[in-house]
């Protein structure tokens, strides 16, 4: 696969997809972006205070959207990975999953990396998280709560542990339909791999029976 260091992983492990509940479901949903009948599902895994996913998000990210998200033809899945050596990562990715219950985790993402070097040295940067909330139309008390109680940390800390088993080390890196690629990767890149893997995948559903997708 043009670009991707090929694994035999199963892309379920990044999100502990066993025994999901329908909530848990839900909150995928939140931080997905495109329609789930998408050819190519791209796990981007993450972490709010690495400089390279910041670049990522606010160079490459919205040109993947134009050109292949709002296209219908892929689909971005957002994985936390918060790396122990930001302070601050995981705060920020609670912040973001509690938006999400919120259907508000796209707003703070983007706010999040738009701040970035804003909030990545502060000592305590809750006060700043909760203004970006307010700012990404977050309800307030909800989100006070959400952060109060660690109703999320349980659920960053697995997807960190997905990803690991993935096979990421790094961030950003991404899954790509049973390949890792990492860094953030000018859109020149991306417009390779993720044209080579369209087109085989499309292939793929050419040939099968009845038109349907193999199982794998």
């Amino acid at each position: 696969m043009t670009g991707l260091r090929r694994l035999a992983v199963a892309i379920p492990l990044v999100l502990g997809a066993t025994a999901r509940t329908s909530a848990q479901d839900d909150l995928i949903g939140a931080r997905s972006k495109g329609s789930p009948e998408a050819l190519v599902t791209v796990y981007e895994m993450s972490d709010f205070q690495c400089p390279w996913c910041g670049r990522f998000a606010r160079e490459t990210l919205p040109l993947i959207e134009r050109e292949y998200v709002a296209t219908g033809r892929v689909r971005i899945v957002f994985v936390n990975l918060p790396l122990p050596m930001h302070r601050n990562a995981v705060p920020a990715a609670e912040l973001a999953m509690c938006a999400a219950h919120q259907g508000r985790f796209w707003p703070v993402h983007d706010l999040l990396f738009r701040h970035q070097e804003r909030w990545s040295d502060l000592e305590q940067p809750g006060t700043f998280f909760l203004g970006l909330g307010d700012s990404a139309g977050a309800r307030r008390e909800e989100l006070v709560e959400c952060l109060r109680t660690g109703a999320t940390r349980a659920l960053v800390e697995r997807d960190a542990r997905g990803a690991h088993r993935s096979g990421a080390r790094s961030t950003p890196t991404f899954y790509i339909e049973g390949g890792l690629m990492s860094g953030a990767q000018p859109i020149a890149v991306w417009r390779q791999v993720l044209d080579s893997v369209i087109l085989a995948k499309a292939n793929v559903t050419r040939t099968a029976p009845n038109g349907s997708t193999p199982s794998p």
